[in-house]
């Protein structure tokens, strides 16, 4: 029975081997590094590794537009982090999204090696997608790097603020979360909700935003954010442009993000 249950054992690590070789693709390069690319649960994900890797593997984890304004990525590459992003578009960080994340948190960090805690880069609508990941895994939360970030639904795609919206995506975001109009006025799911708990488990936040921003208003969003996470004690420094609608997105010179996440992330 015992030499049954191993050969058992093995045939399911062989399977799940073959399996994981077959959503492989070969590499190809990415910006001058080496990327990895693969699918899991039929959702595409990567992987670009540094010329070498710094110290305990550090990398950064583009949640939404993989390759948008990458200097920042660029720069941490550079420093010996490694880039990833998974594919959970049009989810809206809903809960099963957050399951699909850690999965693919999982094959990164044991198929490459990487640290077990993450640094999350919410782009826009991947705002919603990284601090809610990060608020259901903070130990697997290095920091989090958002950019013009949406941190409520209502907000963006809903448009019930000073914001354009969206209405094809409002809908698809009231049928993820279960909601209708009425009800997602008290809707207590948004990042917005999640600061104070996310203060507390010391995850330091460096942000970036244009106060002009008609898309995902600075008011409604960053704003709003970055004064509970300091009202429960949390570490965040706000990056604001001044004029600067939603585009473009990041810095020309990433340095000052850059530094705060080589700082605060060991």
């Amino acid at each position: 029975m015992r030499h049954l249950l191993i050969l058992l054992a093995f045939t399911v690590v062989a399977f799940t081997i073959i399996a994981r070789a077959a959503d492989a693709k070969l590499p190809t390069q990415w910006n001058g590094f080496v990327r990895h690319e693969f699918s899991l649960d039929g959702r595409p994900g990567l992987v670009v590794k540094p010329a070498k890797a710094a110290p305990g593997s550090p990398w950064i984890w583009r949640t939404e537009f993989f390759g948008h304004e990458p200097q920042g990525d660029i720069a941490l590459l550079n420093a010996g982090w490694h880039v990833a992003y998974f594919k959970v578009s049009d989810m809206y960080g809903d809960p099963k999204s957050v399951a699909l994340m850690d999965e693919f948190h999982g094959r990164a960090v044991s198929e490459y090696g990487l640290s077990k805690r993450a640094v999350l880069e919410g782009f826009s609508r991947g705002g919603l997608y990284a601090v809610n990941y990060a608020a259901a895994h903070p130990d697997k939360t290095a920091a989090l790097y958002l950019d013009a970030p949406v941190l409520d639904i209502r907000s963006w795609p809903g448009g019930k603020g000073k914001g354009k919206g969206d209405a094809r995506c409002w809908k698809q975001a009231l049928e993820i979360y279960g909601l209708t109009d009425e009800t997602a006025k008290d809707f207590k799911g948004n990042p917005l909700d999640k600061a104070e708990a996310l203060a507390k488990a010391g995850i330091p936040i460096v942000a970036v935003v244009g106060d002009a921003d008609v898309v995902v208003p600075y008011d409604e969003n960053t704003k709003p954010f970055a004064e509970k996470y300091r009202a429960a004690g949390g570490t965040i420094e706000v990056i604001v442009k001044p004029g600067v609608d939603h585009h473009p997105h990041s810095l020309k010179d990433p340095k000052p993000f850059v530094d705060f996440l080589l700082k605060h992330v060991k």
